[in-house]
């Protein structure tokens, strides 16, 4: 909302106060400031001149004009001019010599198509007054000759922008932000909608409301005799541009002129093309409207329209229909005003993606109390300034509408704050806002919103005295005493407000299930990745970029009411698609060599959950069996943790050669995540979308699955983008929390020396690697302190088929040192439960 000062100055007597200590104010109080623009302060030397002669220059591509204008100097000024729009005997703006435009544009005196030229004739663009630069602005015949234009025409102006919140629509005009303005600084305030209709002899054009769920009052006014040629004046277009308005027309200046002062959107129709009564009722089945901007819409069922016998004119509220536009031949014009439903209004300005005006208005809420009196403000304008006659009559549907009551203990806003406010403070500040506030009421004699809940009710045991609050028809966002107790604190002054710390309640630390978390993201930050976190959303292309078969759980996803993107209305169901994502964004931007991973909650609806969860209302305590109906609705959210690999795990330098990340790694990750869960992953050959059906491997702990890791599939790497023989691995954290033991205990260690076995098997080439290890481990009994496979060899050496397995075997012992003959027969235990269960055999033997 863009608020010029000297419109505010109307109807507030404001002291010697700048534009900023004025924005200062509003600030304070709640208004948030977004900008302030000065106008016109460079602009000097700019006078009314009258023109005395024209003569037409010929021999030029353009018309070309010679005038000598009367400035109320000596002389008359000789001005070229290439605009044709004017004639001898016009007032207009004329600049002279040393005089200044806006911009810091200085004029002077100039020989131009062979004749002199001293000043120049302006345009409503020259003067900064609006984009209109198709001629010179003509000003009307009485004004006086040699008079300042700067100040006849508001030139120099100050605009403070604010930004006005959904709950603050009464600040979406003049009215409204100079009634702020008045607070602020204890000065009176004048309202503009004083304005007293006479009284009426009877209806005006015939209307009625079919569905007063979409208003509740409609107000019509007509004027007859109106002049459609007729200009608006130069101070109307003034402000409104100054307020971010473009002049279009006499009768669509004075409707946005009265919008822009009062706050209540106003329409015309032209009266000659209107046939019946006028109703306001809601759109019916396949029933369209071509509006102002051309544009044919198929209108919903629960559009809200104005109607009459040829069918739908205007979407209520929004914007009209273009057939009974005014044009340049309407000289009877029927003026329409009214309340429309706020949401209404808003779902269908949503619904067609078209926002107005109007329509900002509504939705936020508008006085209802507005229509009879600025239908009679613009009358009256349209009369005055347009040579027409408004008609005796008014016509006003209404449907009855219950006056909210609140009922609030004096107390309450005090408490609220943290800040002790005496009753009189409670009850002046209230009443600065426009509330009626009775003394002494129960809160059994309030009515409304606080009613539904019970606030009312509980806030009654305080103690305190209780007030009945009538909140003031443009205040429809105050429902209940919170609302209430918030304009006191903020007429009282935020920074009045101490800031106290809430004292910090005895707490035992980190859950295990915590620690474990932040252990796991050390350890993978140390082990090289790099921490992302990624939207929680996903679409029906994620799923089908990872090969996901038809009937896979992944697939059944929860879809969101709402979604931020229509590519992206699932929740995810796994963590890799957004790992995916953001390793191709790093990868375009020069970052080859990437190794990611996030931690994070997945979403897995059960496969008989509900589609939707029950909405309940907020007057009553749930039961348990709607409770128990949410629950089933809810997806349950284990938190999983993945990592991705591309490019070089190890990198080249000087030392060498780097290492390319493999499926080994994803394998590694996954067993770095479970060292800090103190489990031992049993690592086993699988199957399993989207990885690479020969290079994936399932991770157990125990029995329970916890994960799987490897290559991915080519599909996938080709679907996504993805560097050549990207890795990843996804692993559910949530149960490896579920073996937690409880706090990790120290282990034992021996002061007794180590004991190294070296061994190697020769296997089948297709025996997994896991499958061996484990073997040894069983094998070597108490003693093996730790085994890891050094070398792995397929050749000629080992015979077709085959592959060569050297381990290293680490024995020790906690109460004595080792003999050679103990670690030998460990050692041979060991070969033989791998021979018996894999069909090894020691290389060499």
């Amino acid at each position: 909302m863009k608020v010029p000062l000297s419109w505010l100055r109307e109807y507030v007597d404001l002291p010697a106060a700048t534009a900023h200590e004025i924005a200062d104010e509003l600030t304070a109080a709640g208004l948030k400031l977004e900008s302030i623009t000065s106008h016109g302060h460079d602009v000097k030397n700019v006078v009314v001149g009258e023109v005395l002669s024209i003569e037409e220059l010929a021999g030029f591509k353009k018309p070309i004009r010679h005038c000598r204008v009367e400035v109320g100097e000596a002389e008359p000024r000789q001005i070229v001019c290439g605009a044709t729009n004017f004639a001898v005997g016009d007032r207009v703006a004329v600049v002279l010599p040393g005089g200044v435009l806006p911009g810091g544009f200085e004029i002077g005196s100039r020989k131009t198509y062979g004749r002199l030229s001293e000043g120049m004739i302006c345009s409503e663009r020259e003067l900064g007054l609006g984009e209109d630069h198709g001629g010179i602005m003509v000003l009307p015949s009485g004004t006086p000759i040699g008079a300042d234009v700067v100040e006849l025409l508001g030139l120099r102006e100050d605009v403070i922008e604010l930004e006005i919140t959904p709950d603050i629509g009464y600040a979406l005009s003049i009215r409204g932000v100079a009634r702020e303005v008045a607070t602020a600084f204890g000065v009176p305030f004048r309202d503009p909608a004083d304005v007293f209709p006479p009284a009426e002899p009877g209806p005006s054009y015939p209307a009625s409301i079919a569905d007063a769920t979409a208003c509740d009052r409609f107000v019509l006014r007509e004027i007859h005799g109106f002049d459609p040629h007729a200009p608006s004046p130069p101070w109307m277009r003034a402000r409104l541009t100054r307020a971010g308005m473009r002049p279009v027309s006499l009768a669509v200046d004075v409707t946005n002129y009265v919008m822009l002062e009062l706050g209540q959107p106003l329409h015309a129709f032209d009266r000659s093309r209107l046939s019946g009564e006028i109703v306001v009722r809601r759109a019916e089945p396949g029933e369209t409207l071509e509006t102002l901007d051309h544009v044919v819409r198929k209108l919903h069922p629960e559009d809200i329209l104005i109607t009459d016998a040829s069918g739908a004119i205007s979407m209520a509220g929004t914007m009209g229909g273009l057939h009974t536009e005014i044009s340049d031949d309407s000289t009877d014009i029927v003026i329409e005003a009214a309340h429309f439903s706020a949401t209404g209004i808003a779902r269908m300005s949503r619904r067609h993606n078209l926002v107005s005006e109007a329509s900002k208005r509504f939705e936020r809420g508008v006085d209802r109390e507005l229509p009879l009196r600025a239908s009679w403000r613009a009358a009256t304008l349209l009369a005055e300034l347009g040579g027409g006659t408004v008609q005796p009559g008014v016509t006003c549907a209404e449907a009855e509408a219950e006056q909210v009551r609140i009922a609030i203990p004096s107390g309450h806003p005090g408490r609220v704050a943290g800040v002790r406010y005496d009753r009189g403070t409670v009850i002046r500040r209230l009443e600065q806002v426009g509330c009626t506030v009775t003394e002494g009421a129960g809160a059994q004699g309030a009515q409304g919103a606080p009613a539904a809940d019970g606030t009312a009710a509980r806030l009654a045991v305080t103690g305190d005295d209780m007030l009945t609050v009538v909140p003031p028809s443009w205040r429809p966002d105050l429902t209940d005493p919170n609302d209430l107790a918030e304009e006191v604190i903020r007429l009282e002054g935020y920074d009045r407000i101490p800031s106290v710390l809430p004292a910090a309640p005895a707490g035992a630390g980190l859950t295990e299930g915590q620690r474990l978390r932040r252990r796991v993201g050390r350890a993978l930050a140390a082990a090289g990745y790099a921490e992302v976190l990624a939207y929680p959303f996903v679409g029906e292309r994620d799923f089908d970029a990872l090969q996901l078969p038809a009937g896979d759980a992944r697939r059944h996803a929860v879809r969101l009411a709402n979604p931020l993107s229509e590519d992206e209305p699932l929740m995810r169901t796994t963590l890799l698609p957004g790992l995916l994502k953001t390793l191709v964004r790093n990868v375009g931007r020069g970052a080859g060599d990437v190794a990611l991973f996030e931690t994070g909650l997945v979403y897995r609806p059960a496969p008989d959950a509900p589609a939707k969860a029950p909405v309940l209302g907020v007057e009553r305590r749930p039961t348990d069996a709607e409770l128990a109906s949410i629950e089933r609705a809810l997806p349950g959210q284990p938190r999983r943790v993945a990592v991705v690999l591309a490019g070089e795990f190890e990198r080249s330098g000087w030392w060498g050669k780097g290492r390319p990340a493999t499926w080994a790694d994803a394998v590694e990750a996954a067993r770095t995540v479970a060292r800090e869960a103190g489990v031992a992953l049993d690592v086993r050959a699988d199957r399993h979308e989207p990885w690479h059906p020969g290079r994936c491997a399932a991770l157990y702990a125990g029995e329970t699955l916890v994960g799987h890791a490897g290559e991915l599939h080519p599909r996938v790497v080709e679907a996504y983008g993805l560097p050549p023989r990207t890795c990843a691995m996804e692993l559910e954290l949530t149960r490896l929390e579920d073996l937690l033991g409880g706090p990790a205990q120290t282990p034992a260690i021996s002061g007794y020396p180590v004991a190294t076995q070296d061994v190697a098997l020769i296997v089948d080439a297709g025996v997994p690697v896991a499958e061996v290890e484990a073997a040894l481990r069983a094998g070597a009994g108490e003693l093996l302190e730790a085994i890891r496979l050094f070398d792995v060899y397929t050749g000629a050496q080992v015979g077709e088929g085959k592959k060569s397995l050297a381990y290293s075997l680490r024995f020790r012992a906690p109460d004595r040192t080792l003999t050679v003959e103990e670690t030998t027969a460990a050692r041979d235990a060991a070969v033989a439960l791998a021979a018996e269960r894999t069909g090894a055999r020691l290389r060499g033997a």
